[in-house]
């Protein structure tokens, strides 16, 4: 059994992060790919057997206008922790044809695909305030965003000892966090920043199989559905 985590770049220019985790929630792969074809000859290997995929993407969107239905419920839970979404709908040229998640989701062909959003699953998983500030926007400066995406990695290390766990004692993950420690530049900091939510995208579709129970879907499959960890109000204090 493994669990992929996608975080899937607009187009086939830019990075998408990558990672892969066993049944036991060993980290198999973390990495990146640029085209299509490329997150398939990596994700290859994984795919022959029991798979669940969980792509930080939409992966069906109908609607001409707005949100999304699930886009709309879940941003009623977690817009106030800046965790909610951009809108995806077939007036945007990017989902005229369905979306590349659409596409990408077919091409791989897993056992299940599901639709993940990592701000969301962190506030849920950490019990954050509010989302951790590691993507570039006006105004955040270098320290700002090394800080929050080490801040990252060290939540999802102390998920090792979580149910389900999550082991990151792997020679792949090491490099990528010397990566962000040594960064001096945004971009450095940029191209570490997509594995690294891959890699919590791989959790969640761990944590959603182990912990049915205790995951939220919004929406439904018709329309387009997010699948996150429940949000529970008395674990927020960070």
């Amino acid at each position: 059994m493994y669990y992929v985590g996608v975080d899937l770049a607009w187009g086939e220019r830019s990075p998408t992060g990558l990672a892969v985790l066993d049944c036991t929630g060993h980290l198999k792969h973390v990495g990146v790919a640029v085209s299509d074809s490329e997150i398939v000859a990596q994700l290859q290997p994984y795919l022959h057997e029991d798979c669940v995929v969980a792509v930080d993407a939409p992966l069906v969107v109908t609607n001409p206008t707005g949100n999304r239905h699930c886009e709309a419920a879940l941003n009623r839970d977690f817009r106030r922790f800046d965790a909610g979404t951009h809108p995806a709908n077939t007036g945007l040229a990017w989902f005229a044809d369905g979306g590349r998640g659409a596409r990408l989701s077919a091409l791989l062909n897993a056992d299940k695909t599901i639709e993940v959003y990592p701000h969301a699953a962190s506030v849920a998983l950490f019990g954050l305030d509010k989302t951790l500030k590691y993507k570039q926007k006006p105004g955040r400066g270098f320290d700002q965003l090394q800080a929050e995406l080490l801040r990252l990695m060290d939540f999802l290390e102390s998920l090792r000892s979580a149910e389900p766990n999550l082991d990151l004692e792997t020679d792949q993950w090491a490099a990528l966090k010397a990566t962000v420690f040594s960064a001096t530049r945004k971009a450095q900091l940029r191209r570490a920043e997509d594995p690294v939510d891959a890699v919590l995208c791989a959790y969640i579709a761990r944590y959603a199989t182990e912990r049915p129970d205790d995951v939220t879907v919004y929406g439904d499959e018709a329309t387009g559905c997010i699948v996150t960890p429940t949000y529970r109000p008395s674990t927020s204090s960070r």
